[in-house]
Parts: structure tokens; sequence; C-alpha cells
């Protein structure tokens, strides 16, 4: 159980990862990593229909997912996103405590 908890972690992290700074990697890039990643096709039919060796796949999918970590490291915007997100479930969480809204707000407004 806790492995496929791991496992669904690291597919929401790759994800997000993508989500933000795909378009930064090259059309090339995008649809290996996207084939492999998204579409759960095999490295070696990957590298089948792209003309390239089964290593060259999982290498060149290796280096995308070090490239997103990078940008990530560098802009933080997955990790502001979800620092955003979960500020705004607990607002709708405590709607009833004026107060509490208030100060998540505040905090909202800060990192803004």
């Amino acid at each position: 159980m806790i492995t496929k908890v791991i496992a669904v972690e690291k597919i929401l992290e790759q994800t997000l990862l993508y989500d933000f700074y795909g378009e930064l990697l090259t059309e090339h890039q995008q649809k290996i990593y996207e084939d492999v990643v998204f579409n759960d096709i095999s490295c070696s039919e990957v590298a089948e229909n792209q003309g390239i060796s089964r290593q060259g796949v999982h290498d060149l999918i290796k280096r995308c997912e070090h490239i997103l970590d990078d940008y990530e490291t560098k802009l933080h915007l997955v990790e502001r996103f979800v620092s955003l997100k979960e500020k705004v479930e607990a607002i709708r969480m405590a709607a009833d405590d004026p107060e509490e809204v208030r100060k998540i707000s505040d905090e909202l407004l800060k990192e803004l």
C-alpha cells in the first residue's frame, strides 16, 4: 500500500512539474516524455517508434525529469501553487470562522 501511495505521489509530482514547465522542453523531449510518463508506453515501444535506442529513451526521460526539477528549484512555481491551493482549501473549511478566514487571507496576501 505504501508503495502505491509513493508511486501516485511521484506521478502527481511529475504531472505538476510538466504542467508548469513542460513547454520549456523541446518538442522531441515533450513527445517522448508524454508517451512514456503519461501514455504508459514502454521505452522499447517509444524507441522503436522514434528510431532510437531504448537506452536513449530512458536517458531522455531522466534528463527531462532533471530539467523539470531544476526549473522548480529555481522558480518554485509548483511549490507556490500547492501552498496557495492548500490555503484556499483552508479558507473553505473555515468559512464559518471569520477570524480564521482573515488570518489565512493575510497569509495568502503576504505570499503574493
